[in-house]
């Protein structure tokens, strides 16, 4: 899953740019598609390590722009839509069928079935850089990762300092006898104890090497079920196993809590409503509950996920993508990159959301810090996922959702446009 590599090739082509220090070391990458200037970069922090032209797909088969991560690979692979048409070195980003490939047709204009088309040299190349996990981004404007520093980010927990006898506090103790020996005593008395002749045994344990995906988006009816069934469980009302879903157990004890409280629930015809939801976290006392949610995945499984709060709902997130691009374990710090992606909302889609109010989509200015300020993460959750971030972890802030192609044996996909 680390989007790492060692590469030793040379420049290949007018098409392809290869870093001459590329060879000595090993690298966290990112892949960036134009479909504006029907080109392909990749990003090693914030440098160029590579590019070729491509082409996407044409009217009517548009590839879609958003966050991807490969999939799978495979040296070659016959594509299951078209006629078994040849994809050589393909790389899937979806599987509904969106990929890299090789093509010996890429006239750098849209000319595609919805793939990314590259030329063959370049292809091979690119298939022997990667793993799957690799984040790709497709959008229509030219994007460039940039570092971000903000403290909503993770980072790894530094680790403790060990006493040492020069930071131990002495006091002197005045003898009784002027002229015996002045005895000096230490105010910490665990570092009394300490062993005098032997230096302490130190252990550091191993930091992550595999990197988790992390999605930020508000919740859903899911999200509103799963918390509803966990507390009403807590509660002593047999819900069922939290999964989400509003079968007869969850809804025989929605049904026995509202009539514990007649007067609460006057008038309220619905089944979920935030009135169930404002009762329920009453009841259990844990306070006002959270709009949104914290999803984490490694190795294409689902970890965990855990509510955060988002101020300001009715004001659109943004789509934003983060890639963690090295830590220094001893110094407890993190570099980040980040950048935004164009992504208007639909009436429709704001309407669902509750969002009243959608900023103009911008790459660049500061949407991102905006963003990332309007978001609380329980410190429970934080120091779980500080514990678990390794370079090539990503977080995706999105306002909707999973999307409909995020999945068994995915990444979190956010799709921008269809």
């Amino acid at each position: 899953m680390v989007s790492r590599f060692v590469f030793g090739l040379g420049l290949l082509s007018a098409t392809a740019l290869v870093h001459p220090a590329f060879a000595a070391d090993v690298r966290t990458l990112q892949i960036f598609v134009s479909k504006n200037k029907q080109s392909l970069a990749v990003y090693d922090g914030t440098e160029v390590v590579a590019t070729s032209k491509v082409s996407t797909g044409k009217d009517g088969h548009t590839t879609p722009s958003g966050i991807f991560s490969v999939l799978e690979k495979q040296k070659y692979h016959e594509s299951n839509l078209y006629s078994a048409a040849p994809m050589p070195f393909m790389q899937r980003l979806t599987w509904s069928g969106i990929a890299l490939h090789e093509s010996n047709s890429v006239p750098r204009y849209p000319a595609s079935h919805g793939c990314v088309r590259m030329p063959g040299a370049f292809a091979k190349m690119l298939y022997g850089m990667t793993e799957p996990g690799i984040p790709v981004i497709i959008s229509d404007g030219e994007l460039v990762p940039q570092p971000i520093d903000h403290p909503t980010l993770f980072h790894p927990d530094a680790p403790a300092a060990m006493p040492l006898l020069s930071d131990v506090e002495l006091r002197p103790s005045m003898p009784d006898n002027p002229a015996a020996p002045v005895q000096v005593a230490m105010n910490d008395t665990a570092a009394m104890l300490m062993p005098m002749v032997q230096p302490l045994a130190t252990h550091e344990a191993e930091p992550p090497s595999e990197p988790i995906s992390m999605l930020i988006t508000r919740r859903t009816l899911r999200e509103t079920v799963i918390d509803i069934q966990t507390l009403l469980n807590a509660l002593g009302f047999s819900a069922g196993d939290p999964d989400g879903l509003l079968g007869p157990s969850t809804v025989e004890a929605i049904m026995a809590f509202k009539t514990l409280r007649p007067a609460e629930f006057a008038g309220d015809r619905n089944l979920v409503s935030d009135t169930l939801l404002k009762a329920l976290y009453a009841a259990a006392g844990k306070g006002e509950p959270p709009n949104g949610v914290i999803m984490v995945r490694k190795a294409f499984k689902p970890v965990f996920e855990a509510p955060v709060t988002i101020a300001d709902p009715g004001l659109a997130l943004g789509t934003h993508f983060f890639a963690l691009h090295a830590v220094n374990e001893k110094a407890g710090t993190a570099d980040w990159l980040g950048i935004t992606l164009e992504n208007n909302l639909s009436r429709e889609t704001m309407k669902r959301l509750g969002i009243s109010n959608q900023e103009s989509s911008i790459v660049t200015g500061k949407p991102i810090a905006r963003s990332l300020s309007r978001i609380t993460i329980p410190d429970e959750t934080r120091r779980k996922i500080d514990a678990l971030i390794a370079p090539g972890s990503t977080l995706t802030i999105s306002d909707t959702g999973l999307g409909r192609e995020t999945g068994e044996g995915t990444d979190f996909i956010t799709i921008t446009r269809g």
